[in-house]
């Protein structure tokens, strides 16, 4: 059997420097997670220093590299004055508390920034967060795993053996992994200004309710963060703070494609591109292939479950919590717009049975 070609979004991290707008270089942090090789950090340089977009992991692996980024292109870390964050998951925000801490920088992000983990413990203060110890929020981490997804199955936590592995590994900490806090939170539409230009933040849910593209007018560059990226469809997931999220995406993408000018785009993941408009097309009709193999599916297995219906829209070497977030994302939109019903089992199971005539 051959192998499937490499993917954009999993190729490892070089140490080259390119400049792909004007005052914007990318940089590439490590990043071994499965599907993906690296994050695009990019710098932008303007009268005040830098600021940074999609500071790397945490942890002093994604650190050193930052630095060593910044060195090459001729940067230091006490020149960054702002962390950009597109969104809230932590291969993207991982190194913004420590350049606040080392820098005194600000960190942005749209205003309803929030990592998952704490969506779900809203009631648990920062100040709390800042006094717990290591052990107090490594078992805030692992219990995030152990709640019930809301199509009533347990998700499946890492491994006590893979938890205890980083545990004990050298200059681990579990505080790598709290939130940061944002200094400066934007709107949609709001203007912000860097690399002497001003950009316009759009709010562009989906992959995450959170999620921050950044748009200059002025030579056609957007920030596309993991909202549009070139070789992988974004992961929309089914437990977002929203009634639709697949409807959210679907809007989003619309956004892209209305754009202007666009002349290039600067994902979160992979090579840099130019047809912003025709990538986010693509990935919207990706996902109504998606609900008509749904659809296909409901007339064969009927009232099913969820991990059920994912069986058929996944292959099985995807099966897992991400194929099941996904899958539930677009069966609530079928149930939203009118084709299916939603009920639960007994013990407590999600499931959905498409209408009749779709």
């Amino acid at each position: 059997m051959s192998e499937r070609p490499r993917k954009q979004e999993q190729e490892q991290a070089t140490a080259e420097i390119t400049e792909v707008a004007p005052g914007v270089l990318r940089t590439m942090l490590p990043v071994n997670l499965p599907g993906l090789g690296h994050v695009n950090c990019y710098v932008m340089e303007d009268e005040r220093g830098i600021a940074v977009v999609d500071p790397g992991l945490p942890g002093p692996d994604s650190w050193d590299a930052l630095v060593d980024r910044l060195g090459r292109a001729g940067y230091k870390v006490g020149h960054v004055h702002t962390a950009i964050i597109t969104h809230s998951h932590f291969d993207h925000f991982g190194g913004a508390e420590r350049l606040r801490e080392e820098t005194g920088a600000d960190i942005l992000t749209h205003e309803s920034f929030r990592p998952v983990w704490e969506r779900r413990e809203a009631a648990e203060s920062h100040d709390a967060e800042a006094n717990a110890s290591e052990d107090e929020i490594l078992e805030r981490i692992e219990n995030s795993f152990r709640r019930l997804t809301p199509w009533g199955t347990e998700r499946t936590p890492p491994s006590r053996e893979h938890i205890e592995r980083f545990r004990t590994r050298d200059r681990f900490q579990a505080r790598w992994f709290q939130t940061p806090e944002p200094t400066v939170k934007v709107v949609d539409s709001q203007i912000v200004r860097f690399a002497r230009r001003e950009w316009v933040a759009l709010h562009t849910p989906g992959h995450t309710g959170d999620h921050l593209c950044l748009y200059d007018p002025e030579h056609g560059a957007v920030l596309s963060g993991d909202h549009v990226l070139p070789t992988i469809t974004p992961h929309i997931a089914g437990h977002n703070d929203t009634d639709d999220s697949l409807a959210e995406f679907f809007d989003s993408l619309e956004r892209m494609w209305a754009l202007e000018g666009t002349t290039i785009a600067l994902p979160a993941h992979g090579h840099p591109f130019s047809d912003l408009g025709g990538r986010a097309v693509d990935i919207c009709n990706h996902h109504h292939e998606r609900l008509n193999v749904l659809r296909q599916a409901g007339h064969e297995l009927g009232c099913a479950t969820v991990e059920e219906y994912m069986r058929v829209l996944f292959s099985e070497r995807a099966w897992g919590n991400m194929a099941a977030s996904e899958t539930f994302a677009h069966l609530v939109h079928l149930k939203l717009i009118g084709e299916a019903r939603q009920d639960v089992t007994p013990d407590g199971l999600a499931t959905f049975e498409l209408k009749p005539g779709f």
